[in-house]
């Protein structure tokens, strides 16, 4: 199947949750005249920003599941004819969450919560506790994760096992090898991935990070499709998904095929 598949990066206004979905709208125009089906991918919390001070901030800011930030997923996902992925700060009773949404045009959705949670983020946020899966649509098969969670090859792994052709990875990404990173995860899994990750600088007390931008999408063979520095952009690139059904890497070698998990200890 043919079709585009972007990210949107840009720098996140902290506790501001209109003026970023005012952003993330100005720069979906960008893809208004693109009528076929589109996967736009989101930062890490991009409704609400980054660092947290206490309790009492991320209670101010956090949501149910289908909150002002669902709403707006799937206003793009409705009006752009888009899969719309992104980051925000879920409530579910007395627990916050560090989660994501895939979001489709007619407002089915996935819930997913970051299970590898970074630095000062373990002390705010509860671990995701909800199993990795595949958001399937129309024969499209999605995975997501989050910033983080690139960090280990399991979790990209479980999803491509599962059937993932895309992952779509909402990050704030402060360190400088992250991207690299993802271009390793697409090639041992011959998948595409699209991280979005955010620009710009967050300061809260004591708290500052630079966020390096670099978004990318890469092809099942790791080669770099589309990629941004640190500007604030939206940008797609047009791809085959039928690339990351094929995990042969050699004519006599199978990505999955050859796994020898009787010699696995983990």
């Amino acid at each position: 199947m043919e079709m585009y598949i972007g990210f949107c990066q840009f720098s996140v206004c902290w506790g501001d949750k209109e003026r970023n979905f005012k952003k993330v709208e100005n720069l979906f125009l960008e893809i208004k005249e693109i009528k076929s089906l589109k996967i736009i991918v989101l930062p890490e919390l991009f409704s609400c920003g980054y660092l947290f001070l206490d309790e009492k901030e991320v209670s101010k800011f956090a949501e149910k599941v289908e909150g002002e930030t669902y709403y707006f997923l799937r206003h793009l996902a409705k009006n752009y004819n888009s899969i719309v992925a992104g980051g925000f700060l879920e409530r579910d009773n007395n627990n916050f969450y560090n989660s994501a949404l895939i979001v489709a045009p007619e407002g089915d959705y996935l819930l997913y919560r970051k299970i590898h949670l970074f630095k000062d983020e373990k002390d705010i946020f509860e671990k995701g506790n909800l199993k990795l899966n595949i958001f399937n649509y129309n024969n499209l098969k999605i995975g997501i994760l989050i910033c983080f969670d690139y960090f280990f090859p399991e979790a990209a792994r479980t999803l491509a096992i599962k059937g993932a052709q895309i992952i779509c990875h909402p990050s704030n990404l402060v360190l400088p090898y992250a991207p690299l990173i993802t271009q390793v995860r697409a090639l041992e899994n011959h998948i595409f991935w699209i991280l979005a990750n955010r620009i710009g600088v967050e300061k809260r007390g004591d708290k500052e990070l630079k966020f390096l931008g670099k978004s990318q999408i890469v092809s099942p063979k790791g080669e770099i499709l589309m990629k941004a520095e640190d500007e604030e952009v939206l940008k797609v690139v047009k791809i085959n998904t039928e690339e990351a059904n094929n995990k042969k890497v050699t004519d006599k070698n199978d990505l999955f095929l050859d796994r020898r998990r009787e010699f696995y200890e983990i």
